[in-house]
């Protein structure tokens, strides 16, 4: 059974930066297409970011490209999320995904093509 746990998240001022982890036990990150999702309230579940290893994928919702960075670590078999110049609509739940091949491309963001969540990491940015 694959296992995902979010750590990183809390409280920072605008323009600081945080950087979340999603440590993956149970299988190799590196086959899983590994998204980043938040939730805001009065919004649906947003997909942030994702990678896809084994494929050489990347993918960014454009409110956050040039200001956050995802990548892998495959020895740790860790995914992260090194977010700059974070801004209060950053403000939200996020979520680290595990999903198979169904996730590649155009279906990146569709928080339901992904099998396996993390229990979600508070990140909030408020002066």
């Amino acid at each position: 059974q694959l296992q995902l746990v979010e750590s990183g998240g809390g409280l920072v001022q605008p323009g600081g930066s945080l950087r979340l982890s999603c440590e993956v036990s149970g299988g190799s990150a590196t086959y899983y297409n590994i998204g980043w999702f938040r939730q805001t309230p009065g919004y649906e579940r947003q997909g942030v970011a994702s990678i896809y290893s084994s494929l050489g994928k990347t993918e960014y919702a454009e409110s956050v490209k040039g200001r956050f960075t995802v990548s892998s670590d495959n020895a740790k078999n860790t995914v992260s999320l090194q977010m700059n110049s974070l801004k209060p609509e950053d403000t939200a739940v996020y979520y680290c995904a595990a999903g198979g091949v169904s996730t590649y491309g155009g279906n990146w963001y569709r928080s339901y093509e992904y099998d396996y969540w993390g229990q979600g990491a508070q990140v909030t940015v408020s002066s």
